[in-house]
């Protein structure tokens, strides 16, 4: 991919920048020249410092040593609003969106039109107009709450588009998008590239890096590895350079079930809820890891969602080793043995105010008393614990979560729900997110929950992912289940055919009683 022959003089140029979040160095001594017209992909684990370096571009941060320039100009005292004025723009993997507001009305937040100082109308054809150029099929009149989040993120897309920015920081910006999504905000990327801005893209998805990204930054342990064209470079050469080694990123295949034959631990029968579940029936034996397979919109986060009483079951049962769950909620949910990781770990699976040791004692709090109060003592030996079997960085249980990169995050979450030794284990797309090395690890996890005799509903838009780690996959779509693959002897064009109602493959694949 070649883009616009740059301009003299980097766009964006950093010189010796180092970033420390109290006593942890996170980028050290980073020296980077980024050009316009071209795509710069910036790589590494997670908490390799890559969202940290594009947040220090996009003024979300600013370095305690060394120097950013931008278009030549030296940044003095570096914020999002400076950003944007020198037409830097950012879209955080964190949603920064104002929920009862409209989208429109959020796309164009602080540069709303305006005459002495009044805001005037008009929104709406501005926005009808971006909805024209770049054509990521959003209503401008929706509350942006009641959205779903790869929508929401399209909406942060289009915040940075309306800025007209000449350079644009995009971290994860695909973490939640179908398919078919990613590749229509691909092209939006190519085009802003051939118009001569610079996109600073923050991946863990080396598809991508090869496939849009002109140039690539590898960062481990917050230093800089190398910089270099796309050219010549696969997902091996990016990985070993990444990890300093080379590695198998290959899935953890899981270990073949006691007994075929055992009694489900997790029955749904006929379940319906809301408008979108309307007819959902499986099972998942003790030991078992069974994928819910579906589009965008078929209802798989609300099937985890009424399992763990979070929304209202209309209609079905659901059953655990045999006994249907009591009146649904969240807190007898857990009670029962019963652990959610959700897609949205940030505001529905973990206290981002609170340190990791907090957030792993949460719910053992019960057995952590001493003398009606938590036992600091017993909550921090727990949370070294989780440290040191999930291999949490920085190891330190009084660091802040907010200051953890997403695939520590993640396993914090795990952390948490495993000090109840669930029963059944619902995961709503686990590696959202998070990159290639933590990635590995989160499908050990997953792995050694089943090998403890947990049932695990695996839930992921990563079709390779569900094959790769599931013992059975369940297809929905509509609400409904429509059938049952065995991974072994399905391909995920066959699913995606299946899913998609095409005949062509669905007579090989589908056994159409998932029952």
């Amino acid at each position: 991919m070649v883009g616009l022959t740059p301009t003299s003089g980097p766009a964006v140029r950093l010189t010796k920048v180092t970033k420390r979040f109290g006593p942890n160095t996170v980028l050290r001594d980073v020296s980077l020249d980024l050009h316009a017209g071209e795509v710069h992909a910036l790589v590494g684990q997670n908490g390799a410092g890559k969202s940290t370096l594009g947040k220090i571009i996009g003024g979300v941060y600013r370095p305690d040593a060394g120097t950013l320039e931008v278009a030549g100009h030296v940044t003095r005292g570096w914020s999002t609003r400076q950003a944007l004025g020198h037409g830097v723009a950012t879209i955080q993997q964190e949603l920064s969106l104002v929920p009862d507001r409209t989208v429109a009305e959020n796309v164009f937040l602080g540069i709303e039109p305006a005459r002495l100082g009044v805001l005037t109308g008009g929104l709406e054809q501005r926005f009808e107009a971006l909805e024209q150029r770049w054509g990521l099929g959003l209503a401008p009149t929706a509350r942006v709450g009641d959205l779903r989040l790869a929508d929401q993120q399209k909406v942060e897309i289009m915040r940075a588009l309306a800025r007209d920015a000449r350079v644009i920081v995009m971290d994860e910006p695909t973490s939640s998008l179908t398919a078919n999504e990613v590749e229509r905000l691909h092209a939006v990327i190519a085009s802003l590239r051939d118009e001569g801005r610079l996109v600073v893209y923050v991946t863990h998805f080396l598809s991508a890096v090869l496939g849009v990204c002109d140039r690539l930054t590898i960062l481990r342990d917050g230093e800089l590895v190398r910089t270099g064209p796309t050219d010549g470079e696969s997902a091996e050469s990016i990985v070993q350079s990444m990890l300093g080694r080379a590695t198998d990123v290959s899935f953890v295949a899981p270990e073949p079930l006691v007994s075929a034959e055992a009694s489900p631990r997790l029955e749904l029968r006929n379940v319906s809820a809301g408008t979108v579940v309307r007819d959902v029936s499986l099972r998942v034996r003790p030991g078992e890891i069974v994928g819910l397979a579906g589009l965008v919109g078929s209802g798989r986060t609300e099937v985890a969602r009424v399992v763990f009483g979070a929304d209202r079951l209309e209609g079905g049962e659901i059953l655990v080793d045999g006994e249907p769950l009591p009146a649904r909620s969240p807190l007898r949910s857990i009670r029962r043995g019963i652990a959610f990781i959700p897609e949205d770990r940030k505001s529905q699976g973990l206290v981002m105010t609170q340190d990791v040791q907090r957030n792993v004692g949460l719910l053992a709090a019960s057995r952590l008393r001493r003398r009606g109060a938590v036992s600091d003592r017993a909550e921090r030996a727990l949370a070294a614990k989780m440290i040191d079997e999930l291999q949490i960085t920085p190891d330190e249980p009084g660091h802040a979560v907010v200051d953890l990169s997403g695939g520590n995050q993640q396993k914090v979450l795990f952390g948490k729900w495993m000090t109840i030794s669930p029963r059944v284990v619902l995961l709503d797309e686990p590696t959202r997110g998070v990159d290639v090395g933590a990635r590995v690890h989160i499908y050990r996890l997953i792995a050694q929950l089943a090998a403890r005799g947990a049932a695990v509903l695996l839930i992921s838009s990563e079709l390779e992912e569900v094959l790769g780690l599931s013992h059975r996959v369940y297809l929905m779509r509509d609400g409904a289940t429509v059938g049952e693959v065995d991974p072994a002897t399905t391909t995920a064009d066959d699913v995606l055919f299946a899913l998609f109602d095409i005949a062509r493959t669905t007579d090989r694949t589908l056994n159409k009683d998932p029952l």
